[in-house]
């Protein structure tokens, strides 16, 4: 059984932990075991992350940028990569992100996170609160990472 990491940051509405918690409903039922955080709640040790074999990305679009905690990951993940690469280069990786409006966050979200690995599937996006075929997107995301692992 493959091992999928989903870090996210949700706060006030919640709409990107209900983004989460479908992609982690779609990866248990491919057969991976789904372990959610969220960057609001708790900073990833990147040691931990070097122990998941894919990983999904969630943000809320932040005036046009990623969440402050997702850059922080960000910033320990690039640091801990100069000096041992090891399981944290190269996993397959999903993305998914909620917005008032805008969405203009879409793009660094992918420019950011592109360089983590394979991007399986496209991008899930949700205005406001993710409606069924968002979360059934999400879900479909969660078992495409499980099979990718």
């Amino acid at each position: 059984m493959g091992t999928l990491l989903v870090l996210y940051h949700s706060q006030e509405y919640g709409n990107t932990a209900a983004m989460a918690g479908a992609i982690g409903e779609g990866a248990r039922a491919a057969g991976a075991e789904a372990t959610l955080v969220n960057t609001n709640e708790q900073r990833l040790d990147i040691e931990q992350y070097r122990r998941f074999d894919a990983v999904a990305f969630g943000s809320p679009d932040y005036y046009s940028y990623i969440a402050g905690g997702m850059k922080t990951f960000l910033d320990d993940w690039y640091i801990a990569q100069k000096s041992n690469s090891q399981g944290l280069k190269d996993k397959p990786y999903g993305l998914f992100l909620s917005h008032g409006g805008g969405g203009r966050a879409r793009r660094p979200l992918e420019e950011l996170f592109g360089r983590m690995g394979t991007q399986v599937g496209g991008t899930v996006t949700s205005r406001g609160r993710p409606n069924d075929a968002v979360l059934e997107a999400c879900r479909e995301l969660g078992r495409q990472l499980a099979d990718a692992i």
